[in-house]
């Protein structure tokens, strides 16, 4: 673990915090690990998006998997009358 000195943020910034702590009742410390916990889902989210999307470009159209397709198709046409 680091230690993150919240006196090391730009004066304007440090300030905005504390007034934020201050007006939530809560530690600076407190809001300042929710707000990077937040941070760091959202990067690991978007970087599965794009590696799925990459993926999806690569292998779009291909046969990776008739049966599964068949089946979803299956699924989704049941009683439906041609």
């Amino acid at each position: 673990m680091f230690l993150l000195r919240l006196t090391s943020l730009p004066d304007d910034l440090h300030d905005a915090l504390r007034r934020e702590a201050t007006a939530e009742r809560r530690p600076a410390t407190e809001l300042v690990r929710e707000a990077l916990t937040g941070w760091v889902a959202a990067r690991q989210r978007a970087r599965v998006a794009e590696d799925i999307r990459r993926f999806a470009l690569a292998h779009g159209g291909s046969e990776l998997d008739l049966a599964l397709e068949q089946a979803g198709v299956d699924h989704l046409v049941v009683g439906v009358s041609p």
